[in-house]
């Protein structure tokens, strides 16, 4: 479904990613592992067309490397950035209505989601559906961030640091949801620095190190893996 070979990325002349490959399946939940600025988020902006790329970025066997953020995110990939973005003068109902593809596309006839999917999936958003964004807590807010790009209808969605900052009771809540997100047959590419929820919610995990992928595998090869979790990822 997304593939990734020999992709590089820079900020100005800062070369960040060098030569990064792999790929997500349909219906996959991949982690994206790694310490603080081993390249895991520029690795989602580059996907999203929103850092200078080169390389190849093919999504469903179509080349996608050099087309705009928007036009990326109308041929069915989601994204979720760490900041999450909400419009904080906005009604919790209007940002998910702001979510929507053009046309209605995102909750309309044929979509997997609908406003009450995501009510029902948290229902402290429905407490708080004419409440403005702002002042709405950090958990509430990345709940509402999802949600909103849910609203897209996405066939694979790009999660970064979806836990950060949360309660152990929402961040399980955070891995319910994405496990409910692979159940209606949307690929996740989990970026994440807890490793609890990672290994118990992937069917694969990459590790990144310095710009470049230095583990591919299973949750259970990461486990039995001491080596390379002492050196790219354990503090």
């Amino acid at each position: 479904m997304l593939k990734l070979e020999n992709l590089h990325a820079y900020y100005g002349k800062s070369h960040v990613l060098h030569g990064v490959g792999f790929h997500v399946a349909p219906g996959e939940i991949v982690a994206l592992l790694g310490r603080n600025g081993s390249g895991r988020s520029t690795t989602a902006k580059a996907i999203m067309g929103m850092v200078h790329a080169e390389g190849v970025i093919e999504w469903k066997g179509q080349p996608i490397l050099g087309k705009k953020p928007f036009e990326i995110a109308h041929l069915g990939l989601g994204y979720v950035p760490e900041s999450r973005d909400i419009f904080p003068k906005l009604t919790v109902h209007q940002n998910l209505l702001l979510g929507q593809k053009r046309g209605g596309s995102g909750a309309g006839k044929g979509s997997r989601w609908s406003f009450d999917d995501m009510y029902a999936m948290f229902p402290r958003l429905a407490e708080r559906e004419n409440t403005e964004a702002g002042v709405l807590s950090g958990g509430e807010q990345q709940m509402l961030t999802l949600c909103r790009t849910l609203m897209g209808d996405p066939d694979l969605i790009i999660i970064d640091e979806p836990t950060e900052g949360l309660a152990p009771k929402i961040v399980e809540l955070v891995g319910e949801y994405l496990k409910k997100l692979k159940a209606r047959g949307i690929s996740v590419l989990l970026i994440e620095q807890k490793l609890t929820i990672a290994m118990a919610i992937s069917d694969r995990v990459l590790v990144m190190g310095h710009g470049s992928i230095v583990f591919d595998g299973t949750p259970d090869q990461l486990r039995a893996d001491a080596a390379t979790r002492k050196e790219w990822l354990e503090v």
